[in-house]
């Protein structure tokens, strides 16, 4: 008895040793020393990334003080199908870690038996001159019951590790569930918004084209305009029809697609016509790289092989005994409920069972080296993940500048041709310019002004893949930029002409 308890102290004190397999250490990576789009960024911003999901995130579409959006994402949060179902995903994660981690402890059971057993008389004997009597007996045996692997290696430690990872993963895939759905409705509220700037434009147009055509069609009839003029301005006026169509059939795409995303049946939503936010929020000039290290997709892949190491320790320790603390059992054995929790009474049993694989055809070898392949996967998607989320970054930074320097010209060139259509407009009344000089100075109004929204839009969802691409949040902006809008002041040019 001296001997098995001694053992088990033996046993039970190796499990305090450090776990077995390699300790996790995050891989060094090649980071560039600053932005492409920012020379004379301070480099110390710009460190090896380490994921700092767990803070909290602003509400990032706020920024755009648009009223509507805001309802929108917030209902997208609320109801989105796909984000309940990794928030499922995360419960079912955490439940897991939380029964690995059970394993730590010893499990106690609790049984009780009792029974009215009769002998018969006729049973076998030892001996041939035995006399057996018929006879009845009780038995009550209530019994305790302790089962307990001993970590003496860490496996078990290392697997509650890789349980643990494996939610914190599951926690950083849904942040970023959160996170590209809350930017894909953006994008789609953002598009759906440059879709009524055009609509709104190309209605206007159409509006003028007709009453131009109108003009055309006097003027033919009085001989003083010939049949091309005519059927020139009557295409013009048809394609700016077909144009508007189009541009209608995209918005409710767009529509429909933020009903889906708000967990609304398309046939059911409704979103009023309306206009681009008025708030383009400005670029910040140095972005620090602690905004790149928030993108949950980076601290998912972090988490993945953080787990997938652990898993190598797990695969590891097959090579060696498994120790159980097994039968361990404490209760009483009597024939009288009187007497069951007499001393004399009392049984108990304590034991040590050492388990060893002698052979399995090679399949401990191969688990191991499963467990190793699945983590240099992990440490390769990680660097590939943190490869993208810096182009993503630069790209999106590049654009919002670049779409800012365009936006600034097409709204000028957008001033000079409404400027040139106004004078157009007089000198056609007056005599001095021809029809078809004011129906081609009108197109070119009508194509900068529709680039000039696409710009607008672009803008707005330069900077949702820009917020996307950092990983939320939006720190350290400047004040914003409302949208220039240019006035239709180009409706009654037409009013009046003959």
């Amino acid at each position: 008895m001296k001997r098995s308890f001694s053992l088990c102290l033996i046993a039970l004190a190796c499990a305090g040793c450090s776990p077995i397999g390699p300790d996790y250490e995050r891989p060094l990576l090649e980071m560039p020393d600053n932005w492409k789009a920012l020379p004379g960024a301070n480099p110390a911003l710009w460190k090896p990334a380490e994921p700092a999901d767990a803070v909290p995130k602003d509400k990032w579409w706020t920024s755009f003080k648009d009223k509507t959006l805001n309802q929108l994402v917030e209902r997208c949060l609320e109801n989105n199908f796909t984000l309940q179902a990794s928030l499922a995903r995360l419960d079912q994660a955490i439940a897991q870690s939380e029964a690995r981690g059970a394993a730590l402890l010893p499990t106690l059971s609790v049984s009780g038996t009792g029974s009215r057993t009769l002998t018969s008389a006729n049973r076998p004997t030892t001996t041939y001159d035995s006399v057996n009597v018929q006879t009845v007996q009780n038995e009550f045996r209530p019994v305790a019951l302790m089962t307990y692997e001993i970590d003496w290696l860490g496996k078990v430690r290392r697997d509650v590790e890789s349980a643990r990872n494996t939610a914190e993963q599951a926690a950083a895939d849904t942040e970023n569930v959160r996170l590209l759905l809350s930017a894909q409705v953006a994008s789609s509220y953002i598009l759906m918004r440059q879709y009524d700037e055009e609509i709104r434009v190309l209605t206007t147009i159409v509006g003028l084209q007709t009453k131009l055509l109108s003009l055309f069609q006097k003027r033919y009839d009085l001989g003083s305009a010939g049949r091309t003029e005519l059927e020139q301005q009557r295409a013009l006026t048809e394609t700016s029809g077909a144009q508007l169509e189009v541009l209608k059939t995209q918005r409710n795409i767009q529509e429909n697609l933020l009903a889906t995303l708000t967990g609304t049946p398309a046939a059911s939503f409704k979103v009023p016509p309306g206009r681009l936010p008025d708030v383009v929020p400005a670029f910040p000039v140095n972005l620090p790289s602690s905004l790149l290290e928030r993108r949950p997709d980076v601290a998912a892949a972090e988490r993945a092989m953080a787990a997938a190491n652990a898993q190598i320790g797990v695969a590891k320790a097959a090579f060696f005994p498994t120790l159980l603390v097994a039968p361990a059992f404490i209760g009483g054995d009597s024939n009288y409920a009187t007497t069951l929790f007499n001393l004399p009474s009392l049984i108990w049993s304590i034991g040590l069972t050492a388990t060893q694989t002698i052979f399995d055809a090679g399949r401990t070898s191969a688990n191991y080296r499963f467990a190793k392949a699945g983590y240099a996967g992990t440490v390769a998607n990680y660097r590939q993940t943190v490869l993208v989320a810096i182009q993503e970054t630069q790209d999106a930074m590049s654009n919002v500048q670049q779409y800012d320097r365009a936006r600034s010209k097409q709204e000028e060139a957008v001033n000079s041709l409404n400027k040139a259509l106004r004078i157009s407009a007089i000198r056609y009344r007056e005599g001095l310019d021809t029809a078809q000089t004011l129906a081609l100075l009108q197109q070119n109004q009508l194509t900068a002004e529709r680039t000039q929204w696409q710009m607008h839009g672009n803008q707005f969802l330069a900077n949702v893949a820009l917020i996307k691409a950092l990983g939320g949040g939006w720190e350290g902006f400047k004040e914003p930029e409302p949208v220039v809008r240019v006035q239709d002041d180009v409706a009654g040019l037409f009013d009046g002409a003959q």
